[in-house]
């Protein structure tokens, strides 16, 4: 989720964030360490590192959005930025030092907020992006190429376009190839030599194991309970491994880098887990006349404090829906899917669209990301925090978010519309994960990749070509309307249609026309409206949502 699947600017290189890491500890008593506030982050990005203030934003917040903050505080934060009146105002609150909680007790703590992450954390998250940088030498070899309309032979096959962001192998191999460039981020000044490198006597504190643990955690004796990386680091049996010191509470440079490589292995809840062992779901029934059987699963080993993940790939020309604790923060990955209607109607942590075609997809609210890619002629109908979108044609998004939606590489025809639809639970949904209704950024995309600069790429859907949409399930819940309502624009069309309406059942009624009359006039409309349906592809949507007979296999999970 943490890493931006595009190629990252090269001044966020290893080389200019070593040069970040002595620079930020330097100058701690201007804000730069332990924590980095927004208008050192911006001085550094802008002035440094020569990336747009966009752009250095973009970085800041989506690191901060990775964070387990509660969802009361997430509310507050949107609170305080939609109450902004401009951009200078907006400035003003991002780099407030820190606001105070109306959730404390008695003084209460300061509001940890967007404006200070921890310097250490938010380095290796940058260093991080490096996984999405193509390699030109390898293009050259055919092993990757930078083309994003490349296709891929399968869920776990290698390829140029595949998303490494769920590729639990590639993290794997990323964290060993370049453990000792992260540790040598994490230094002390007095342990770095002359060129920022580390030597053998160096030294690891135990402040910068704990900012590791932001991307290494572990068991002890394959039980099932997670630890974060410092706390295993300090179990007495380690301690000879890892070269701690209780006299300087450090670790042996060489000796723990020596420890993590050894103990290092692939996340057992990624995508490969799920795929090899993970809990087989049959959430719908074969439509007739379908050829393929959808391949659904969810991860098995549910531990605290780790997320669940759901895989879905290969539905074609099928309903499928499903509101449960099965998809309650769960990572989800959809792929290869086609001509369906596939419902999420639960709060999830992260959504994954790829390689999918004339289909429709309606998800509860996301915490964290929507990505989607490689995507042709497909709805995507969601409120999420983050939305980005590469390689896609012809698709369109009816969004409610609070950041920019991201325009990646490679999308042609992007329509952007506002959220337009609501189901019984939304609005308690919204906020278990966090997310309100204001500000939404919905038409203000941004774009991220120099070939995207063309804003002809995307258009705001027309009000002319707007309609609202129908979830068609019977729910127990309070939402009963889209929350936060539509724009003005949309709205007067709605309405405007809803008045020719109302015009067209007065003209009826007023006709005077007989019983027989009537009965032949409805026959007509009936005609003209089942034609429509099989023009629009509309029959099938209708033709999916009839329940299966009784005694079939029911939905499981």
């Amino acid at each position: 989720v943490g890493a931006l699947p595009v190629h990252p600017p090269a001044r966020l290189g290893p080389h200019y964030l070593r040069k970040m890491a002595v620079y930020a500890r330097a100058r701690a008593a201007e804000g730069c360490f332990p924590r980095l506030s927004w208008p050192r982050w911006r001085h550094i990005a802008c002035g440094k590192l020569q990336l747009g203030r966009g752009l250095a934003w973009l970085y800041f917040e989506l690191f901060h959005s990775l964070l387990r903050r509660d969802p009361p505080r997430r509310l507050e934060w949107a609170e305080a930025e939609a109450a902004c009146g401009g951009a200078e105002e907006l400035e003003r609150e991002r780099s407030k030092a820190g606001a105070p909680s109306r959730h404390g007790q008695g003084w209460g703590l300061p509001l940890t907020s967007p404006n200070a992450l921890d310097t250490l954390q938010f380095l290796l998250f940058l260093y991080i992006q490096q996984m999405n940088k193509v390699s030109l030498r390898r293009s050259l070899i055919g092993e990757e190429w930078p083309s994003p309309r490349t296709k891929s032979p399968g869920l776990t096959g290698k390829s140029a376009s595949e998303n490494k962001n769920w590729n639990d192998h590639d993290h794997h191999a990323f964290v060993q190839s370049h453990l000792s460039d992260m540790l040598e981020l994490l230094l002390e000044l007095e342990q770095l030599t002359a060129s920022s490198h580390s030597a053998h006597s160096s030294l690891v504190s135990y402040e910068a194991l704990c900012a590791l643990s932001f991307l290494i955690e572990g068991t002890v004796n394959k039980s099932r309970m997670v630890h974060p990386l410092h706390e295993l680091a300090l179990w007495q049996p380690c301690q000879g491994q890892n070269g701690y010191s209780k006299a300087s509470r450090a670790f042996s440079f060489p000796k723990l880098e020596s420890w993590l490589r050894s103990c290092l292995m692939t996340t057992p809840f990624g995508m490969t887990a799920c795929l090899k062992s993970g809990k087989k779901l049959a959430w719908a029934q074969q439509v007739e006349g379908t050829t393929r059987r959808a391949k659904i699963a969810c991860s098995t080993h549910v531990v605290p404090e780790v997320f669940p993940m759901v895989i879905m790939s290969q539905v074609y020309k099928q309903t499928l829906a499903k509101s449960s604790d099965t998809l309650v923060g769960a990572h989800v990955r959809i792929h290869r899917c086609n001509e369906s209607f596939i419902y999420l109607l639960s709060p999830l942590r992260s959504v994954t669209i790829e390689k999918c075609r004339n289909s429709t997809f309606v998800l509860g609210p996301v915490q964290t990301s929507v990505h989607v890619h490689g995507c042709d002629n497909i709805k995507v109908i969601v409120i999420c925090h983050r939305l980005s979108l590469s390689s896609t044609t012809g698709c369109t998004f009816y969004i409610l978010t609070p950041t920019q939606p991201l325009i990646l590489s490679g999308n042609q025809a992007v329509s952007f519309a506002p959220f337009h639809t609501h189901y019984p639970m939304l609005e308690d949904h919204m906020a278990q994960v966090g997310l309100a209704t204001l500000p939404n950024y919905w038409d203000s995309p941004m774009l991220v990749c120099k070939e995207s600069g063309d804003v002809s790429v995307f258009r705001l859907l027309p009000p002319s070509d707007f309609y609202t949409f129908v979830i068609p399930f019977e729910m127990e819940g309070d939402t009963t309307e889209t929350p936060g309502g539509l724009p003005p624009a949309y709205q007067k069309a709605l309405s405007q249609r809803e008045q020719k309406v109302q015009i067209w059942q007065k003209t009826v009624k007023e006709a005077g026309l007989t019983k027989d009359q009537r009965k032949q006039f409805q026959v007509l409309v009936e005609h003209k409206f089942y034609e429509w349906l099989v023009q629009t592809g509309n029959r099938q949507q209708l033709d999916s949502l009839v329940p299966p007979a009784i005694g079939s296999k029911q939905a499981a999970g």
